[in-house]
């Protein structure tokens, strides 16, 4: 029996893989955890439906038939910033950087158990809900402005896209500038989960972030062996 939390309300979630057999076994399993699951078969029925519906996250395998999950990803990301949790039967670490670089939120390695994968929905699901309810306040470091409420981010005052994840760690990292966050306290709140030494996913995301606000100079310092450290002034 599961002991994870049932997140609150419904959530509609799309899940894009051609396994029939797994996909009614996860629609079984996350409708009786309040969770809507609609299926797409195929890659390019799985981006139109993306992006024509209002869906909380999206499951996403990355063979499929007519078009694989990472050029699937790919052009999801030019047009939604829906959070996507990728599945592989491959645990090739240069296979989940690349869907991480494509603009994965999670990456999810087949097989896997039913609480492993609610467990990523629901981290997953609750950095989302926390921009729901909007919140006045924002948060200003190093010539970076956040918006909570919108999860809007500004460098000099000009709009950056961010993923959610990408906006997660920023949010963290920002409110506590100049302060070290350990990889481990944010591997637990982006993942229910101590850091892997040896996963690359957390660095990914804060290469993507440095490349996006950076420009040249220093804003995300990385504390080697401890974590990273958001710096109060601009260092060149």
């Amino acid at each position: 029996m599961s002991t994870l939390i049932t997140p609150a309300g419904r959530f509609s979630i799309l899940l894009i893989e051609d396994d029939a057999e797994l996909s009614v076994l996860m629609e079984e399993f996350l409708s009786s955890r309040e969770i809507v699951l609609s299926v797409a078969y195929n890659g390019s029925d799985g981006l139109t439906r993306a992006l024509e519906g209002a869906f909380d996250l999206v499951i996403l395998d990355v063979m499929l038939p007519f078009m694989n999950g990472f050029d699937v990803l790919r052009q999801l990301r030019r047009r939604s910033a829906v959070p996507v949790i990728m599945l592989t039967a491959c645990a090739d670490d240069e296979k989940k950087v690349e869907g991480l670089n494509a603009g994965a939120d999670d990456y999810l390695a087949k097989p896997f158990s039913p609480d492993e994968l609610l467990a990523r929905i629901q981290a997953v699901l609750r950095r989302v809900g926390r921009g729901s309810a909007l919140k006045p306040e924002t948060l200003e470091a190093g010539g970076v402005k956040l918006n909570p409420g919108t999860r809007q981010v500004f460098r000099n005052e000009a709009p950056v896209d961010v993923t959610s994840i990408e906006y997660e760690i920023l949010e963290i990292l920002v409110r506590s500038a100049g302060q070290v966050v350990s990889r481990d306290d944010l591997a637990r709140y982006l993942y229910n989960r101590q850091a892997n030494p040896l996963e690359r996913a957390l660095d990914v995301h804060v290469s993507h972030l440095r490349k996006k606000l950076e420009r040249g100079r220093t804003l995300i310092r990385t504390v080697r062996g401890v974590g990273y450290l958001f710096a109060t002034s601009i260092i060149n």
